[in-house]
């Protein structure tokens, strides 16, 4: 048997739970490694070495990567991105989406949102794949229709993450994707003692998610965290 302590199905020898579990640093060591099997160019650099001067949230390569992978699965020609940033994540969906594809993107920052556009339009994204929104998430997310996008991406501020989530499962068609991005927000939201306002609220949406019938869900420990669901 393959118990802890016996030999796995291969015959090989395991020592307790040494041989599932690796330890903290080689852990660390592997995150690492995937974070960066997938480089980023040079667009996404620069908006990634912008968003450190602004000191803004920025969607990290791992998660980007993911997302990627997602809009090309899905063949996503309309998505939903809550939270512009600096661009990142915007340069990661398109990435993945068809030609034709458009991307929503939201964000009450006006100045940022435009720094975005500049980037996107250096890396030589169409103006016509791209609807930017500047506005509050709040009020800007009741005039989409229903039922009408692939993937919808949760970012930004985490303040919004509880409205952003009901919202985007109402936007995404059945076989659509909801992705939470730092849904582990630094790695705090694992820790039982950390009771602080913010953790607690993403950990309380991850639950949400998790708990919802009308979702397949998933938490991914890539980037900061990438909470997953297929709505039914």
């Amino acid at each position: 048997m393959g118990g802890p302590g016996g030999r796995d199905r291969t015959g090989t020898e395991r020592s307790g739970t040494t041989a599932a579990t690796p330890d903290a640093s080689g852990r660390a060591l592997s995150w690492t490694y995937c974070e960066e099997f997938v480089p980023e160019d040079e667009h996404q650099l620069r908006a990634r070495e912008l968003a450190l001067e602004l000191d803004r949230p920025t969607i990290l390569p791992g998660a980007g990567s993911v997302l990627r992978l997602l809009a090309a699965a899905l063949q996503a020609r309309s998505v939903v991105e809550i939270g512009t940033g600096t661009g990142i994540g915007a340069l990661w969906l398109l990435g993945g989406m068809p030609d034709d594809g458009v991307l929503t993107t939201i964000d009450p920052e006006v100045a940022l949102q435009r720094a975005a556009k500049q980037i996107l339009t250096g890396a030589g994204v169409r103006p016509s794949r791209l609807r930017a929104i500047a506005g509050r998430p709040a009020d800007v997310l009741p005039r989409l229709a229903d039922g009408a996008y692939d993937l919808v991406l949760v970012a930004g501020d985490v303040h919004g993450y509880p409205l952003a989530v009901e919202e985007g499962l109402r936007l995404l068609r059945p076989g659509g994707v909801l992705a939470v991005d730092a849904a582990l927000a630094r790695d705090k939201v694992a820790n039982p003692a950390r009771r602080d306002e913010l953790t607690t609220l993403v950990r309380d949406v991850g639950r949400t998610v998790r708990d919802d019938d009308r979702l397949l869900p998933a938490l991914l420990p890539s980037g900061d965290g990438l909470l997953l669901g297929v709505r039914r």
